[in-house]
C-alpha cells in the first residue's frame, strides 16, 4: 500500500529535471540512476509515487517511451512497482540493496579513474584538489565539468 508522499510531485520533478539531454549518457539511464541515487540518499522512500510517464516526459522534453523504458528497467531491477491506474511507486525493502549497488558502481568508477590518473602520470596532489572541488561544486551528474576544473588540470599538465 502506498504511503503518504515524502516529497511533493514538484520536488520529484525538479530532482529528475536535472537530467542532461546533451550528455553522452542515455536519458533513460540518467533517469534510472537519478532514481537509484534518490533511494540511496533517502530522498525517495518506500511507497512514494514517481511522476507519471507523461508528466516526466513533458518536463524533460523527451519521448514518453524513454521514461517508460527507465521505469520498466527499474521495475525489472526490483526497485519500483506499478499499480495499474494509480502510478509507479518505490518498492518496500529495497533501500539496502540499492545503496550497496550504487556504492559498488561508484567505487568501481572512482577506482578506474584514479588508476587512469596514476598511469597518465597525474600529480596526486592535483588529483586530490580536483576531487575536492568536484565534491564541493554541487553539479548534477552527467553535466560537463566546470571550466575552472579543466583549466586547473591543463595548468598542472604544463608543469
Amino acid at each position: 500500500m502506498p504511503r503518504q508522499k515524502h516529497q511533493s510531485s514538484e520536488e520529484m520533478l525538479q530532482m529528475l529535471s536535472s537530467i542532461d539531454i546533451h550528455s553522452n549518457v542515455a536519458v533513460y539511464l540518467q533517469i534510472e540512476n537519478h532514481v537509484q541515487f534518490a533511494i540511496t540518499a533517502g530522498r525517495l522512500t518506500a511507497g512514494e509515487q514517481l511522476p507519471s510517464v507523461r508528466e516526466l516526459s513533458e518536463r524533460l522534453d523527451v519521448n514518453p517511451n524513454t521514461v517508460a523504458k527507465a521505469y520498466r528497467d527499474l521495475e525489472v531491477m526490483g526497485l519500483l512497482y506499478t499499480r495499474r491506474g494509480k502510478g509507479v511507486f518505490v518498492k518496500e525493502g529495497i533501500e539496502r540493496k540499492c545503496r550497496e549497488d550504487c556504492m559498488d558502481r561508484i567505487v568501481a568508477r572512482i577506482h578506474e579513474v584514479m588508476v587512469e590518473a596514476r598511469v597518465a602520470g597525474m600529480n596526486p596532489k592535483v588529483v586530490n584538489e580536483i576531487v575536492a572541488k568536484c565534491l564541493a561544486n554541487g553539479a548534477s551528474p552527467y553535466a560537463p565539468p566546470p571550466a575552472s576544473l579543466l583549466k586547473m588540470a591543463r595548468k598542472a599538465a604544463k608543469k
